[in-house]
């Protein structure tokens, strides 16, 4: 059973007199940069001085110093920048700073499972991970409550890692939810799974097809939209606020009917041994080789699939229906 740690679990002790250094000022960056000095943490920001996000943290009052400054002057220093940067950023700005025993913080396993970074031994090795986009996770902290979270211990070498990764949860106001303590290893191949299966390929994929067929079948692609797509919001609204069978119960016995007895023709065994070979492709490291030999450039390749995307004519009907409905101009 996954032990899960909530306020009363945690204390901001193991921070104080340390100065947390974030690294990156993004949508995570900025949100636990704000939630941990609202928290009464010292934190400073580390950055490319010609970032754009340098004069954005400098107007929300941090101190921001170039990264390899950031790492010297912290204690604790916190990677929260892309994935792909973040081995070339640790290699010449970050490795050879990390002296007297530093703590290494994360919020995504991803280079430290696949050994993209290998943190010196003396160091602690922890993660947090707010189950949230950036914006969320700060909303969440200012209405007084919080983000589910994870935390892992990746290295342990001052017997005090867990509560260092409590302490900042708390201090993000995750704890106020509830934090789940998982490992690196789970993390990791765990998000990469889900994005890939369900959350962002997936259901990417399961949309278009549906707007395929219907377009396909004669129907206006107008129509096919709103079926395949802008209805799926509010069914994902009702799964989020209330579970599969509160979903259920909210929607009409036509849509229970054909959801449960044709949903699982057309989901079939077929799709989850699909997903079990994205399974066997993440545990192998096959897939984090494929995206680590495009990580010099991952901008080109991501900008080809996203063109790609963007001339789909679900995108193009997609455009036309959000201005109908005021959230595009």
């Amino acid at each position: 059973m996954v032990k899960v740690y909530y306020d009363s679990d945690a204390s901001l002790d193991s921070l104080k007199r340390r100065t947390v250094a974030v690294i990156g000022y993004g949508s995570q960056g900025r949100a636990q940069a704000l939630n941990m000095r609202d928290s009464g943490v010292e934190v400073i920001v580390g950055l490319r001085k010609e970032g754009s996000s340098w004069k954005a943290a400098e107007a929300e009052g941090f101190t921001v110093y170039p990264i390899s400054e950031a790492t010297k002057k912290g204690d604790i220093v916190h990677i929260l920048i892309p994935d792909p940067v973040q081995p070339v950023v640790y290699q010449s700005e970050i490795r050879n700073h990390l002296v007297g025993r530093k703590a290494l913080g994360f919020s995504h396993g991803f280079n430290v499972h696949f050994k993209q970074i290998v943190p010196p031994s003396d160091s602690d090795v922890i993660m947090v991970a707010p189950k949230s986009p950036g914006r969320r996770l700060r909303e969440t902290f200012l209405a007084g409550f919080g983000v589910p979270a994870l935390i892992a211990v990746e290295q342990d070498r001052s017997g005090k890692a867990r509560e260092m990764a409590l302490a900042i949860s708390k201090a993000l106001g995750c704890t106020r939810a509830g934090v789940l303590e998982t490992t690196f290893k789970d993390e990791t191949e765990s998000d990469l799974i889900g994005e890939q299966t369900v959350l962002v390929g997936g259901l990417m994929e399961l949309i278009k097809k549906g707007f395929e067929t219907l377009v396909e079948a004669g129907y206006e692609p107008e129509l096919a939209y709103f079926e395949a797509c802008n209805e799926a919001k509010l069914i994902m609204d009702l799964i989020y606020e209330r579970g599969l069978v509160g979903m259920l119960r909210a929607v009409s016995d036509t849509a229970k009917y054909g959801g449960l007895a044709v949903g699982p023709e057309v989901i079939d065994e077929h799709v989850k041994l699909n997903m079990k070979k994205v399974v066997g492709h993440v545990r192998s490291g096959k897939f984090a080789k494929d995206w680590v030999s495009k990580f010099d450039n991952s901008s080109t390749v991501l900008d080809h699939f996203m063109k790609e995307l963007d001339r789909h004519q679900i995108e193009i009907v997609g455009r036309k229906i959000r201005r109908m409905a005021g959230l595009e101009k």
